[in-house]
């Protein structure tokens, strides 16, 4: 069994959103073969809470307005460190850096075959690394700028 063409369509309408919304790393599983629950997950992320929600606010509102689609649950709202868009065809995943990080969702689904998105969404790849790195050279920038005062 693999995702139906419903699921793709779904998944490559939100991977262009996260995309768009400078989502980081954004990846999709067929994961139909070992779940009967849905077709398919989506994982993106971003370095701050408030990106989070955007990304998902604009996932959200591209499913409903280009494919009329609505999720049938969100969860992870309050803190905006992890929210969960349930599609029933597809399950997206928007989590904080850390989360993503920690909870390493890629690993479960790594034996899944990944799906085809936009080459705007496979850009995205490396960018949390990158984000990182440049984070770390700034932090150690501003050490060194306050310790000169």
């Amino acid at each position: 069994m693999t995702a139906t063409d419903r699921s793709l369509e779904l998944i490559t309408a939100a991977a262009q959103a996260a995309a768009d919304k400078l989502a980081h790393d954004v990846i999709a599983y067929d994961v139909s073969d070992v779940l009967s629950i849905t077709d398919a997950f989506l994982l993106a992320s971003a370095p701050n809470d408030r990106q989070v929600k955007s990304i998902v606010d604009e996932i959200e509102e591209r499913l409903q307005k280009e494919l009329g689609a609505k999720p049938v649950r969100r969860e992870g709202d309050r803190e905006s460190r992890w929210i969960l868009l349930d599609y029933v065809d597809i399950v997206v995943h928007v989590q904080h850096s850390e989360e993503r990080v920690f909870y390493a969702l890629e690993r479960l689904w790594k034996d899944c075959p990944e799906i085809e998105l936009p080459a705007d969404a496979k850009a995205t790849r490396g960018k949390a690394a990158e984000h990182a790195r440049l984070q770390a050279a700034d932090d150690s920038g501003e050490a060194g700028a306050g310790g000169e005062w």
